[in-house]
């Protein structure tokens, strides 16, 4: 059973609007929907994290408000995983367990054994979707608890029938020309491998890195989203992290003859490629601990 999936992450979105760097992150979210008016035959849209750049549940609520009418507007569910820029009190007071279908009803259910963790689950025409938390309060990395690893794991003891695809904001891949993604990305990634691996689990998808990368993970294609606020551009040097601008998206396409497959939409937007901000990340690891 074929399904086509609209992926977006990394918003951004205060309650003004903008994010902390100055950047209309409400009009490139309204840019990257408006461009993808005419992709025929989805049937879910997934945010995967970074929501709110201030972690607040205004940010969380303008989020919801675009991409839940752009998702009425063609009767198909939204769904929402936290990244390291939310936090989980806004997020729970706009979102809830993050899964909305079409008519914006929260039809998520919260994995078992967690705290205040928003991990969830819900079906659609038999493709299972999951959502983990990986947020660490006030840290830039990733990880996934035990306790939805475990709830994971009982999961997917019982295949569904299209299948599963697992959402959160911290890839657990990287690439060598990048070592800051290292740091930057899941930490426990071999955990997460152990639970997927010889699972349904057909896709991986994620954000956070604010670029196009894929890679495998116990077996199970991963995939890492580019920005809509902004994206990285790795022509920079290995070591730095250069933000330009420039919405984008992804269109997974899942159960035909090449599942899964991803093809990257990029917003028409005259100021593409225009810096934002420039990183280094270990000058700005040994100012924080200072």
């Amino acid at each position: 059973m074929p399904h086509r999936v609209l992926h977006l992450s990394d918003t951004h979105v205060t309650g003004s609007g903008f994010d902390e760097d100055g950047v209309d992150a409400l009009a490139a979210l309204d840019q990257i929907l408006r461009d993808c008016r005419h992709l025929a035959d989805l049937d879910l849209v997934v945010v995967t994290g970074d929501i709110a750049d201030d972690g607040s549940a205004e940010g969380c609520a303008l989020v919801r408000e675009r991409v839940g009418r752009f998702a009425a507007e063609r009767g198909i569910p939204h769904v929402y995983a936290t990244g390291n820029h939310d936090r989980r009190p806004g997020f729970t007071a706009a979102l809830g367990t993050g899964h909305f279908d079409a008519q914006g009803v929260d039809v998520g259910l919260l994995l078992h054994g967690l705290d205040d963790e928003r991990a969830a689950l819900s079906m659609i025409d038999g493709l299972r979707v999951i959502t983990l938390d990986s947020l660490v309060p006030c840290s830039g990395h990733g990880v996934v608890s035990h306790a939805q690893l475990d709830a994971l794991g009982e999961l997917l003891r019982d295949p569904a029938p299209a299948g599963t695809i697992v959402a959160l904001h911290h890839p657990p891949i990287h690439t060598p020309t990048a070592p800051w993604m290292i740091e930057a990305g899941l930490h426990n990634r071999d955990e997460l491998a152990a639970v997927v691996e010889g699972t349904d689990v057909v896709a991986v998808l994620c954000g956070h890195f604010h670029l196009q990368l894929t890679g495998h993970l116990g077996g199970t294609t991963v995939w890492a989203t580019p920005g809509v606020v902004t994206r990285i551009d790795l022509t920079a040097p290995p070591h730095i992290v250069r933000a330009v601008n420039g919405a984008s998206a992804t269109v997974v396409d899942l159960g035909g003859s090449f599942s899964p497959s991803f093809h990257v939409i990029y917003a028409r937007d005259p100021q593409v490629g225009k810096e934002v901000y420039v990183v280094d990340p270990i000058t700005w690891e040994a100012a924080a601990e200072e």
